[in-house]
């Protein structure tokens, strides 16, 4: 029994990959969201900065379009940055941009969505996030305090549901560790070690380059997929005998993981104590949720177990920590090499 329910596990993980393209060798976090922010230099004068994200090296087919009221609506030539193509100019919107719609055009035939920062007349900043339901908003008169709120939450579950490689990391301990209790403490020092470094990287107290940072999450995948394999070879390792332990100090360097994502949004100027706890709030729910899908699959595998009495092979045990670990040593060498 226990033997299909791991098997079980290599199909989720399986099912996990493909839907990334990570057999293709595509970067285990899911494409970042595009970015518009509006600053509000001198009356009706705002700096603008429009980043397209890019699928491979080529931009997204997506486009923004200011209010009617603003010249110029859209920018010129788009930069590639290294990481996404940047645009930025300078566009007069007399009266402001209370009123105005916002659009981004191409958004609803795209899976990825956009991060609006603006100001209003009076300084006071709000985000909102365009979706390919919702790919254009009209600018209220005044900021909401819900829109920041919803926007952060929303982002911080999608970002920890499709960041591969920080779910792999979870699955493995959840692999490892045995009881509810154990598991209970290890993911809790998981998420207090992750908001630590989340909340003071994204406040500027501590900074960390962010390749090295990526590369080592990689690494600290590989390392907890290799003590499952000691483990169920009656050589229990450092992880099994005390997993709060190793989850706590990966969990450090998932936190910078994490901070690094909300860099490429930035945080409200106004709100940013609230826009970072929800973010955090957002993470710990979307970790929860894949926590859940998991033990939801084993109950499910135990289930379709009574109906089965083939023989199953000895090794099948091993098809989840090995897959878990020849993606984590990929992305370590993918990562190392892009530093």
């Amino acid at each position: 029994m226990k033997r299909f329910v791991r098997l079980s596990f290599f199909v989720l993980i399986a099912f996990l990959a493909g839907k990334h393209g990570l057999f293709t060798g595509a970067h285990a976090h899911a494409l970042q969201p595009g970015y518009l922010e509006l600053r509000l230099v001198d009356m009706d004068q705002y700096a603008v900065v429009w980043k397209t994200p890019a699928n491979g090296t080529r931009p997204l087919a997506i486009s923004v379009q200011l209010p009617e009221n603003c010249k110029p609506r859209s920018p010129g030539q788009s930069v590639w940055d290294g990481s996404a193509y940047l645009a930025r100019w300078s566009a007069r919107c007399p009266g402001g941009l209370e009123g105005g719609v916002i659009h981004i055009d191409g958004l609803e035939q795209t899976s990825t969505d956009v991060l609006v920062r603006f100001d209003f007349a009076d300084g006071l900043s709000e985000t909102r996030r365009l979706t390919a339901t919702e790919p254009s908003f009209m600018v209220p008169a005044r900021p909401s305090r819900f829109e920041v709120v919803q926007t952060y939450f929303l982002y911080g579950v999608e970002h920890i549901l499709l960041g591969i490689d920080h779910l792999l990391f979870v699955l493995a301990l959840l692999l490892l560790v045995k009881g509810v209790r154990r598991i209970v403490a290890t993911v809790s020092a998981f998420t207090l070690a992750h908001s630590l470094t989340l909340a003071g990287a994204t406040l500027g107290l501590v900074h960390v380059p962010g390749p090295p940072i990526e590369a080592t999450i990689a690494l600290s995948i590989a390392f907890v997929a290799a003590e499952i394999i000691h483990g169920r070879r009656g050589r229990p390792g450092l992880t099994e005998r005390y997993p709060w332990v190793v989850a706590f100090t990966f969990g450090l360097l998932h936190g910078f993981g994490f901070a690094s994502a909300l860099a490429e949004v930035g945080l409200p100027q106004q709100s940013i104590p609230m826009a970072l706890l929800f973010f955090n709030i957002g993470v710990e729910i979307g970790q929860l949720l894949f926590i859940a899908a998991v033990f939801a699959t084993m109950v499910l595998a135990r289930q379709i177990m009574r109906h089965i009495t083939m023989p199953r092979p000895a090794w099948a045990w091993l098809l989840p920590p090995y897959l878990i670990g020849s993606l984590a040593a990929f992305w370590v060498i993918q990562r190392t090499a892009g530093f």
